[in-house]
């Protein structure tokens, strides 16, 4: 990668998070006395070859405000943009939103809220991975479990085999004109887009898969948060 192809951080943060049961988004819970988003754009802030992060926010969060100074304390961040209907959408905002200091030959880490135990060393070698490519790549696990696919009131239908399958994790990491432009392509069709990497696959892109570690968990049910406390704790014994 040449030094005029920067990296560039987006965290879409404008979801509600509705299923963990709370009056406050999933991102505004407390981990260790600080608000899971701040865990998360911190960890991202400290990539080395980071040049600059910014956070999607909906028009209806009202908890951000409390925390911005913090934010802002960060030498990397790059302040909030508006968030969109969907992730999608949040994300192509984002985008947009990084034409005032990137280019789109660049690349874009996209990193979810909820996901503050991601290694450093997890984000180097997705870098290292894709970086010399062109269609990008994603942090993901291998599928260990034996996979059961239900009927509608939930018996199992058949066994999945679990060969080749594998499970998405954030970072994920494109060009940033090429996402734009599957994000843009894929909303015109209406095509369902669970994260970035499905934008890029109904594009026609084969985006590279790359092993992470079972700890970059995403906070989505109320133990998590203290399974994610867990994690942290023993990063910080191992010096992550």
């Amino acid at each position: 990668m040449s030094n005029a192809d920067g990296i560039w951080g987006l965290i879409p943060a404008a979801g509600v998070g509705l299923r963990m049961s709370s009056t406050k988004p999933k991102q505004y819970l407390l981990l260790r006395g600080r608000p899971v988003i701040l865990h998360t754009l911190e960890r991202l802030c400290r990539y080395p070859r980071l040049s600059g992060v910014m956070v999607g926010i909906s028009s209806e969060d009202h908890d951000w405000q409390t925390h911005e100074t913090e934010a802002e304390r960060l030498p990397k961040f790059l302040g909030t943009y508006p968030g969109g209907e969907t992730r999608a959408h949040t994300v192509l905002n984002g985008l947009k939103a990084l034409a005032a200091h990137a280019h789109d030959n660049d690349w874009v880490l996209v990193h979810d809220a909820v996901r503050p135990c991601v290694r450093l060393s997890d984000i180097d070698a997705l870098v290292n991975a894709v970086e010399s490519g062109k269609e990008g790549g994603l942090l993901a696990l291998p599928v260990a479990d034996t996979v059961k696919r239900a009927d509608k009131e939930n018996r199992v239908a058949e066994t999945v085999s679990r060969e080749g399958l594998w499970r998405a994790l954030t970072p994920q990491m494109f060009r940033i004109g090429d996402l734009r432009k599957a994000l843009e392509q894929a909303l015109v069709r209406g095509t369902e887009i669970t994260d970035e990497a499905a934008a890029i696959e109904a594009a026609g892109g084969h985006p590279k898969l790359v092993a992470g570690h079972a700890d970059n968990i995403k906070i989505t049910l109320p133990g998590d948060l203290a399974l994610a406390e867990l994690f942290l704790k023993q990063q910080e014994k191992n010096s992550e």
